[in-house]
């Protein structure tokens, strides 16, 4: 049987509890999962990517987990270029594309859709407030998109949502000290 791969692109800004609970969750299901920030097309970013990566690459590396490996040389802003940079390096041909289901209708819109469709197959995360819509589901079905929606329960934060309502309850142990001691996301202003 051939291994199972998980590619988990971020814009992690910042990493938070739910970003790790994804991380140790998917080494659960996956024979590996590989994880990388990237920069969003979509998003305006608050910290440099080269940060994002090192608050996620501590994450990871707090984790110890053999089974998720941290590699930012596949970042692209495309995902079409993350995934033939994976594939380059590690040799997997069997990859799941992780996404939450609050993107997922925009992949209709990404740069080379059907060179990605052909490449991956698509793991949904359900995230709470975006449901995968009927028409999303047929839009998906109609453009012959392999996909799994995933049974994962997340915890209800995202970056976004923790920028706004900052609290340090919602950030990973093991970077609450970096995000403390370089200012990053207006620490001073943060609930402790």
């Amino acid at each position: 049987m051939e291994k199972s791969i998980a590619l988990f692109g971020t814009s992690a800004d910042p990493p938070t509890i739910g970003h790790k609970k994804i991380l140790e969750e998917l080494s659960k299901i996956y024979a590996f999962t590989i994880s990388y920030v990237s920069n969003n097309p979509q998003k305006k970013h608050i910290e440099d990517i080269s940060i994002r990566s090192d608050l996620l690459k501590t994450l990871i590396d707090d984790l110890d987990n053999p089974k998720i490996l941290f590699n930012q040389k596949i970042s692209s802003q495309w995902a079409v270029e993350s995934i033939k940079k994976c594939k380059e390096i590690y040799k997997f041909d069997n990859l799941d594309f992780v996404i939450g289901s609050d993107l997922i209708k925009d992949i209709f819109y990404w740069k080379n859709f059907d060179k990605i469709t052909n490449e991956v197959s698509f793991l949904v995360l359900l995230r709470e407030g975006y449901p995968v819509e009927s028409n999303t589901l047929k839009m998906l079905e109609t453009n012959k998109v392999k996909f799994k929606i995933s049974t994962i329960k997340i915890p209800n934060i995202s970056s976004s949502k923790l920028r706004s309502n900052f609290n340090y309850s919602n950030l990973p142990t093991s970077i609450i000290d970096i995000v403390k001691k370089n200012n990053l996301y207006e620490s001073t202003k943060l609930v402790e």
